[in-house]
């Protein structure tokens, strides 16, 4: 849900849908920044014999901001070729995959990563080589081998491309049945008895982009900032996914071919922007913008129409909600200017008036040594909305957010309402556990593995 299937036009192109970003302190390695961007959802790990990839035809990009624009300072892009090894066989693997280099692996992905900045572009590396997907104990033995083979060392930073677990959890059953949250579903406007969340991401895999950088290599002045409260120690973080102006369907290959410019399909910086924020109609040509124009937007973050629906879906639960009527400043920091100094003691992330959907991250602030999956609202001045990490409740975060939770950061006159602390889907990351290390994302379930869920009607 975090941006899965969230406009019209890109959930019919998944291979360049954004899915998820994640922007983060590196716990292991704190002198350095994470930024992971996944796509191509709801990936079904028995999915062959055409199993999941990359789109050679797309220019994947991760974004970085660090002067207060909300325009690309540094930007790293992620092109793919993908091989076929033996073209008289239908098959993926012909045998056993036990190395990156395997000849009985049919289509393996490559990929080249470049840095643009100022206008230039340099290529860090190329030919690097993606892990297979996991078929199964037959076919990829030994997964994690495989896939540790696949994190390359690029001068001091590291990148991974291909297959991961998804790490986000929400349950999106019930919340577009007419935004029931199981928990407290007994509230609701159709009641049904209380219930636990059912994680509809649950054995689903993703593509992953991950890349590893020096903390010096993204800030504006090329240091390594220490104090929190300076503007240069805030970068702002998005990803996009771009595919040539026009398409054309060449019968001798059976495939289509891009022709022109290269044109942005998809973005995706805070979680849930694009998918609860912005009107349906609005989507595709959100999509379609850079972050720097995000104002045309801003009067849906200022009166969100979830804040309108929550207290309908849940009568009398929401009274004060109902009742406040002004522009929500707080909703405005968080997603599109960043939290000044002043607003939450010792902390801010903020970037500047422009207003644009960015992650924005405050390098200065270290790893939790006991992280908070709930972040700054929780006390943990390392998480969601200071960037995102992996294990963040999003969700929860952000439902509560839009129920009122942070009106007094910016309004001390108002009160949230008593049933605010308990919004919840109810959802726990239930598929494959993070790492702890680069690339973060746990392994993808397997396709033998995973045994397909049930259908109820």
């Amino acid at each position: 849900m975090s941006s899965h299937r969230e406009a019209p036009e890109i959930s019919k192109d998944p291979v360049a849908d954004n899915t998820d970003v994640y922007a983060f302190v590196s716990p292991d390695r704190p002198d350095s920044v994470t930024i992971i961007s996944n796509f191509s959802t709801f990936q079904n790990p028995q999915g062959g014999p055409n199993f999941y990839e990359f789109g050679d035809d797309v220019t994947y990009d991760i974004h970085i901001s660090n002067k207060g624009k909300g325009e690309a300072d540094l930007t790293y892009r992620f092109k793919f070729h993908t091989v076929v090894r033996n073209p008289t066989t239908f098959l993926y693997n012909t045998g056993q995959i036990t190395s990156l280099k395997s000849p009985s692996w049919n289509r393996p992905q490559f990929y080249s990563v470049t840095r643009i900045k100022g206008g230039k572009a340099k290529v860090l590396a190329s030919k690097l080589a993606c892990p297979p997907v996991n078929i199964g104990p037959r076919s990829t033995p030994n997964y994690g081998d495989l896939a540790n083979a696949a994190v390359h060392k690029v001068g001091r930073r590291r990148v991974f491309a291909g297959q991961r677990a998804d790490a986000f959890h929400v349950d999106l059953g019930s919340i577009f049945d007419l935004g029931a949250l199981r928990p407290v579903q007994n509230l609701h406007l159709l009641p049904m008895a209380a219930a636990a969340g059912v994680n509809s991401l649950q054995a689903f895999n993703v593509h992953s982009i991950a890349i590893q950088v020096p903390i010096t290599e993204v800030t504006r002045n090329g240091k390594l900032p220490t104090n929190p409260g300076r503007a240069g120690a805030v970068i702002g973080v998005w990803a996009s996914a771009h595919r040539r102006t026009s398409r054309i369907f060449d019968e001798h290959r059976g495939a289509f071919v891009g022709h022109g410019p290269w044109s942005q399909v998809s973005r995706l910086g805070n979680p849930l922007f694009n998918e609860v924020i912005v009107p349906m109609a609005k989507k595709d040509s959100w999509n379609a913008r850079r972050p720097k124009g995000d104002s045309a937007f801003a009067k849906y973050v200022n009166h969100p129409e979830l804040a309108k629906l929550l207290p309908v879906l849940y009568p009398g639960v929401f009274p004060n909600l109902a009742a406040y009527h002004k522009a929500r400043a707080d909703l405005n920091a968080i997603l599109l200017t960043g939290i000044p100094a002043g607003v939450v003691p010792g902390f801010q992330n903020f970037t500047g008036p422009v207003e644009s959907d960015m992650l924005r991250l405050n390098v200065a602030i270290p790893p939790a040594a006991s992280p908070n999956n709930l972040g700054l609202v929780a006390g943990d001045a390392a998480g969601f909305p200071n960037g995102r990490r992996v294990d963040d409740d999003v969700v929860t975060i952000e439902l509560r957010a839009v129920a009122g939770l942070t009106i007094p950061l910016v309004d001390p006159t108002f009160t949230p309402d008593g049933a605010v602390n308990a919004i919840s889907d109810g959802t726990t990351n239930t598929n494959s556990a993070t790492t702890g290390t680069f690339p973060y994302l746990g392994n993808p379930g397997g396709g033998f593995q995973t045994e397909p869920g049930t259908t109820a009607v």
